[in-house]
């Protein structure tokens, strides 16, 4: 098995991870970053909307766009080395070190061992269960994040008929890029009396296409066999729900 020695490796090659590599190389400490992807970016590549390098590069980039600026900042380190399309099936602690045993189709199984570790692997979206939504399990149920790959990066919807849970700034995105494709989105439902995401994307997401937002409302039932074929939106009443005023609406696909 192939044996790699590192000051620091870091896990995952999102701007996050890209970031703190680029910072530890120019200390002097030599680093591996390690990434599942076959290129760098993480989340990044999936976000083609601009809005991204305000701050950093005083300019307004696509998330593509700020993934490749950083990938040519953290190439350009004579530290750092990246692995991409690897993946990283157990790491061990050590009393001075760590150790990664890492699988890639390129090196096969070998190891990477550091003085430092630092996880950049992102979150996880909370799914349909952990948003407590009752009703059948039918398909057509995806989180944003997955339609936005399905649709940016794999070229394919998950649904022409869209209801969207959550008005936080991927949801209002996710509204207007699935209104460009061609779908219908019907309605957006955020459970707090106030909207989630920013102001400009309350406008530019919503307002402009002419989609409404329901506030203090829930999914309270989703409805369908084989595919989903509609879900229950129910307003709330100091904070429960009031399902005398609840209505149906008719959708193949829930966000």
């Amino acid at each position: 098995m192939i044996e790699k020695t590192f000051d620091a490796m870091v896990i995952g090659a999102g701007a996050a991870g890209m970031s703190a590599a680029t910072e530890l190389a120019r200390a002097g400490y030599k680093t591996a970053i390690i990434e599942r992807d076959n290129i760098p970016g993480g989340i990044l590549l999936q976000c083609i909307h601009n809005g991204f390098g305000l701050h950093e590069f005083k300019e307004e980039l696509t998330g593509p766009e700020y993934a490749e600026r950083w990938q040519c900042i953290v190439s350009a380190e004579g530290n750092a080395n990246l692995f991409c399309d690897t993946t990283v099936l157990e790491l061990q602690d050590h009393d001075t070190c760590k150790t990664a045993t890492c699988v890639s189709p390129s090196l096969g199984m070998f190891t990477i061992t550091a003085r430092v570790v630092i996880l950049a692997t992102g979150c996880r979206e909370r799914n349909r269960g952990g948003v407590s939504i009752p009703g059948t399990r039918p398909a057509g149920v995806y989180t944003a994040g997955l339609a936005q790959r399905m649709v940016n990066m794999e070229g394919c919807l998950p649904g022409k008929n869209i209801v969207i849970v959550g008005s936080g700034d991927i949801g209002l995105i996710m509204a207007r890029r699935m209104t460009w494709s061609g779908c219908k989105v019907h309605a957006v439902v955020e459970i707090q009396p106030y909207p989630s995401g920013l102001t400009r994307n309350i406008s530019q997401c919503l307002n402009d296409f002419g989609i409404p937002l329901y506030l203090s409302h829930i999914i309270s039932s989703i409805n369908g066999r084989d595919r989903i074929e509609s879900v229950d939106i129910t307003p709330l009443s100091e904070g429960q729900p009031d399902h005398s005023r609840s209505f149906k609406q008719d959708c193949d696909t829930l966000l």
